[in-house]
């Protein structure tokens, strides 16, 4: 809101919703006040949003114990998007957790664990800091994130599943021999038949249902009779119903005719625990899923060097201020973000931003925390510290990512919604079927407990969340940051890359090349007054311009009002005079004719040189060039990205013919020059076609045309990097970045496919089998574990993803 009007607009749509009495909107506090009765925070918010304005949210993020299939998470999700005020819930299986979207304060924590509660859940408690300045793996544990993951859910609950998958194994083996064996050996069938070894028998198997097997029926059999049936409930019906009957056979006989009188206690026991050794196997590999974000924590020493009150100390990191002095050795590991005031050396930042090579750094420059000092010590000043931090940034950003949902995954929540439930009623009719054809109530069970077992809605569930959570975490390994998981989808579907040129296929350090002054001027006393009408500018090629004045040891004087024209130039006073700078446009703008340099503009436009000019008291004074280098990797960067079909396009706001020589040197198709800020969003337009369109950019400039692109990709440097203004984020400013995070877009997808195609076909394949008997639960029981192992093993194969093949240092054809 900015005026009055804006106010009473939002005002007037709040007034005309039910139940509102009342509403007054504060203009300076930008704040409205609703009264009335039953009123609803999502109604209030949706009017809000229809009058054209938009309130702040909020996110509720915390962990969720219980959750073991797809079902599960879409329980959780449906009652906390029920709760007033959510605007999203997104329930994600593979980390456990949920992130709740809302209004602020409403609701209030204790009602987001309270739904959970209610839909059978338990939320878990978060772990809090810990005290001492080093944790197991060496790193400052300082912030809720590094507790979080310095000792993942994954390893209490492996810990857990660990010790009841060995102990229902351990009893469940006589069962398995005595059942096994009798087949093999008709001596031991007839030495091991009888009440007392079915008694035997019935000892053992409750043992293994109420001890390890106990979580499957106190969370299956409370989500049933809610009428939510999940995984656990199959589990606890399939093993409950094989047990009851053995039971009954063994303890009152006379209720089941002499010829069905079989038990089926080995099959109760040890559909537990392979159930149990799936779901140990599956944490396991869920635990090394998530492995990339503790490495990340982990690069943050735990002790830092630094000078206070003149002397030299060592604290804990937790404990360094912005400001602090900092001093570091050779070879140690930078505490936390900071520039260089004394010393040179070379900085191996390859877990940061994914560059391989060492990294020159000098005085006036800025490092990241967790990268490696070379062979020079340094004296720093810290300028970040905590959760400020580019480390602390990327392990942000990546958690975000794997805890998002992707829209391939809309039809896999779907059909678990109702799978569970389906698989109930289809046991049901195994069980009935094979009843009415005279199999025999032995066999009507074993087949109707295999459907159940067999079933695996977990695959469903771990297909999706799984591969973007090695992928996500493998990207940033390699410098490549993806702000949401939704981006590894939608940047596997461009078919158009358009690119900035300054800053992104060029060095973003442009060199004044040329200086040519109109009849009447001269360099010596041209070159101040253009200096100092650039010095208030930002722009690179502004430094390029006083950098020029500066080695050639000429006095800079003050300008006075400056003024920046966007895409075009800038005017300012200097000692008395007007001097105006700028594009051919902009002195065209002003009715000054730049014809006298026309032949001089086309030849320097030829040799990739971008003219400007300026003026002085609204008469040509000269033609300037500045040339910005072509990075030396954006030759092999393109190159690759027209080895995976995608279309190129530029993007420049330099004149038509410096652009087109840049274009047709880097084979680049498509161009679109000498646009201004505000036109990039319209250039994008014009450029998307038919197809879905990236944009890459420096993410700060650019943020206009990378909002508006399908996907748009931030390309920085280290500590500079834009990280709100794109859906990719390149750390290490390489355009080589790019065609890897597209490699890795389509490599992730591709897996989420395979996970997918494997979930389903698995089911669609063996539940038919288990309906015509031909699968015992045993093996059911087997191959539904097997099946979570298979999703998430074949996701881990993304942590040997390799970025493409590129030359190093390819010079521009």
């Amino acid at each position: 809101m900015h005026c009055a009007g804006c106010a009473g607009k939002v005002e007037r749509a709040l007034a005309a919703l039910p139940n509102v009495t009342a509403a007054a909107v504060n203009l300076a506090t930008r704040r409205a006040t609703v009264e009335g009765e039953a009123l609803n925070p999502t109604a209030l918010r949706d009017a809000i949003a229809r009058a054209g304005f938009a309130s702040p949210t909020e996110t509720t993020e915390l962990a969720v114990e219980g959750m073991n299939c797809a079902a599960c998470t879409g329980r959780v999700e449906r009652a906390l998007a029920a709760l007033p005020g959510v605007e999203e819930a997104v329930v994600n299986l593979a980390t456990r957790r949920a992130t709740i979207r809302h209004a602020p304060g409403t609701p209030d924590r204790q009602a987001i664990e309270e739904a959970i509660r209610a839909a059978g859940y338990q939320p878990a408690p978060e772990a809090a800091p810990e005290p001492a300045p080093r944790d197991h793996a060496g790193a400052a544990a300082s912030d809720p994130a590094h507790a979080r993951h310095a000792a993942p859910p994954e390893a209490g609950e492996e810990a857990g599943l660990r010790r009841d998958t060995l102990l229902a194994l351990a009893l469940a083996a006589p069962l398995f021999l005595i059942e096994m064996g009798g087949h093999l050996l008709p001596a031991l069938h007839h030495a091991t038949a009888g009440t007392t070894w079915n008694l035997v028998q019935l000892a053992l198997a409750t043992a293994v249902i109420l001890g390890p097997g106990r979580r499957f029926h106190a969370i299956g059999w409370p989500a049933l009779f809610r009428g939510a049936p999940e995984m656990n409930s199959l589990v606890a019906l399939g093993t409950a119903a094989a047990w009851a009957y053995s039971a009954a056979v063994t303890l009152a006989p006379g209720l089941v005719p002499e010829e069905q009188r079989h038990v089926y206690f080995e099959a109760a026991a040890v559909i537990t625990a392979l159930v149990l050794l799936g779901r140990w196997l599956e944490a396991r590999s869920r635990g090394r899923a998530s492995a990339a974000i503790r490495r990340l924590l982990d690069l943050q020493p735990a002790t830092a060097r630094v000078e206070r009150d003149g002397v030299e100390q060592e604290i804990p990191a937790t404990r360094l201020r912005a400001g602090d002095i900092l001093r570091l050795r050779p070879g140690e590991r930078i505490p936390t973000d900071a520039e260089i005031i004394e010393g040179e050396s070379h900085l191996d930042e390859s877990m940061v931003t994914g560059e391989s090579l060492p990294v020159h750094r000098g005085p006036g420059e800025r490092v990241i925390g967790g990268t490696v000092n070379g062979p020079g010590a340094l004296r720093l000043r810290a300028t970040a510290v905590g959760s400020a931090t580019v480390l602390a940034r990327i392990t942000r950003l990546v958690e975000e990512a794997q805890g998002g949902k992707l829209p391939i995954q809309a039809l896999a929540d779907k059909v678990t919604r109702y799978f569970v439930p389906a698989v109930m009623a289809v046991a049901a009719l195994t069980f009935a079927g094979w009843l009415l054809a005279g199999g025999g109530i032995a066999h009507a069970l074993v087949a109707a407990v295999a459907v159940l077992i067999i079933a695996c809605p977990c695959a469903m569930g771990l297909a999706t969340p799984v591969a973007v959570m090695v992928g996500t975490g493998r990207g940033a390994e390699l410098g490549v940051l993806f702000r949401r998981g939704a981006a590894l989808q939608a940047l596997q579907d461009v078919s158009t890359i358009a690119m900035d040129k300054t800053g992104t296929l060029t060095e973003g350090r442009p060199a004044l090349t040329d200086l040519i002054p109109a009849p009447g001027f001269d360099e010596a006393s041209l070159l101040p007054l253009i200096a100092a009408a650039e010095s208030a500018s930002e722009h690179p090629v502004a430094e390029a311009i006083r950098a020029a004045a500066r080695d050639r040891d000429l006095p800079i004087p003050r300008a006075m009002a400056t003024q920046a024209i966007p895409g075009m130039g800038l005017r300012a006073g200097v000692e008395g005079r007007r001097v105006e700078v700028g594009a051919d446009r902009f002195m065209e703008s002003l009715g000054i004719d730049i014809a006298p340099f026309a032949e001089r503009a086309a030849r320097l436009g030829d040799a990739d040189r971008s003219p400007i000019y300026a003026a002085i008291d609204g008469r040509l004074a000269a033609i300037l060039a500045v040339a910005d280098p072509i990075r030396p990797s954006t030759a092999p960067a393109l190159q690759a990205l027209r080895g995976m079909g995608l279309d190129l396009a530029m993007v420049s706001g330099d004149n038509r013919r410096t652009a087109t020589a840049i274009a047709r040197q880097l084979g680049i198709g498509k161009l679109e020059a000498e646009v201004l800020p505000e036109g990039k969003v319209e250039a994008i337009r014009q450029l998307r076609g038919a197809g879905k369109l990236a944009f890459v950019g420096d993410g700060i400039n650019d943020a206009p045309a990378l909002a508006a692109a399908d996907t748009g990709i931030a390309i920085g440097t280290g500590t500079d990097v834009a990280i709100e203004s794109a859906d990719v984020v390149l750390m290490s400013g390489d355009p080589r970045g790019i065609p890897t995070a597209i490699a890795l877009s389509r490599a992730t997808l591709r897996n989420i496919r395979q996970n997918l195609f494997w979930a389903f076909a698995y089911n669609v394949v063996l539940i038919p089998v288990a309906i015509a008997g031909l699968l015992s639960p045993v093996l059911a029981a087997a191959a539904m574990g097997l099946s979570s192992v298979f999703v998430v093993g074949n996701a881990l194969r993304l942590r040997r993803f390799r970025a493409p093949e590129m030359a190093a240092t390819e010079k521009p054809a």
